[in-house]
């Protein structure tokens, strides 16, 4: 518990860092925020078994050929998941989360994969697993979303952090769609994110075995502390990231960072998995910000 309060102070203290640094600066936001879809297309895709890598998940968002054949489904996957991403963008500082709106953006996800699911919560008889979890009856589905979305608006004093980590399991625990709930998923945290004024997180293919283990621990006890602590680290990568930007520190690998130190880089590279020091990790690089 402690820990998981320490790191929300730190949130919200580089929130109010952010908000100050961020004044007038409009351009360099959307600037990071166009920066930043590729590799969350990447990491949600990857996450859900695509095979496409980084690079090739960017050349496909620059209609840039690739050099080896992927299969429509692929392609569509990376074009439709970004089109969700820049839509949520604006939008959600616009109007609270609703039904109509998780439709539409699932509509967005699917249309050209599979058009007869697209933009429609499981029907009868269509039953889906998540490892050994079967998600509800799709009888249930509509009311048990309604509960996840008044729960989450009736607790608005809470942490954000466990706010987001309790509606990120229990949306996927309830698993509406046929297809694509890992990424509408994580589209949604981001929508209740900017919703709130806070910003976007990208959870990472990297971490995906730790991602899955805080699925099992909300299926077995109910308990949220391994999503708790992934929304956490995410939150604050973000913020470090942005601040980075903003405060035009100079920007250098966290390997540069160790030799111009002297420090160890292995040290440093634990310190910023668990996000105890300013750097972030972008395209898979972990990066910090210093003073010039």
């Amino acid at each position: 518990m402690a820990k998981v309060l320490n790191i929300f102070k730190r949130i919200e203290n580089l929130r109010e860092r952010y908000i100050k640094s961020a004044w007038k600066k409009e351009s360099l936001l959307d600037l990071i925020s166009e920066t930043e879809v590729a590799e969350q297309v990447y990491n949600s895709n990857a996450i859900e078994n695509s095979t496409l890598s980084f690079d090739e998940t960017e050349k496909i968002l620059l209609q840039i050929d690739l050099d080896r054949f992927i299969s429509e489904r692929e392609l569509f996957e990376a074009k439709n998941l970004a089109r969700i991403i820049a839509y949520i963008q604006p939008k959600a500082k616009q109007q609270d989360l609703d039904m109509d709106t998780i439709l539409f953006l699932h509509k967005m996800l699917i249309s050209n994969i599979r058009d007869d699911i697209a933009g429609r919560f499981r029907n009868e008889n269509e039953w889906v697993r998540v490892g050994n979890h079967i998600a509800c009856d799709p009888s249930q589905i509509i009311d048990n979303l309604n509960k996840m979305i008044i729960t989450y608006q009736s607790t608005p004093t809470k942490s954000i952090i466990k706010r987001i980590a309790l509606f990120h399991l229990m949306f996927e625990y309830i698993h509406p769609f046929v297809d694509g709930n890992g990424r509408i998923g994580r589209a949604l945290n981001n929508f209740l994110l900017i919703r709130e004024g806070y910003v976007p997180i990208n959870i990472n293919f990297i971490d995906r075995a730790h991602y899955y283990n805080a699925f099992k621990e909300f299926d077995d006890n109910k308990r949220t502390s391994i999503m708790e602590e992934i929304v956490g680290k995410a939150i604050t990568n973000s913020y470090h990231k942005r601040l980075a930007y903003l405060e035009r520190k100079e920007i250098i690998t966290l390997n540069e960072y160790a030799k111009k130190n002297k420090l160890s880089h292995s040290n440093l590279i634990n310190k910023a998995k668990r996000q105890t020091i300013d750097a972030f990790s972008e395209k898979g690089i972990w990066k910090i910000g210093v003073i010039q």
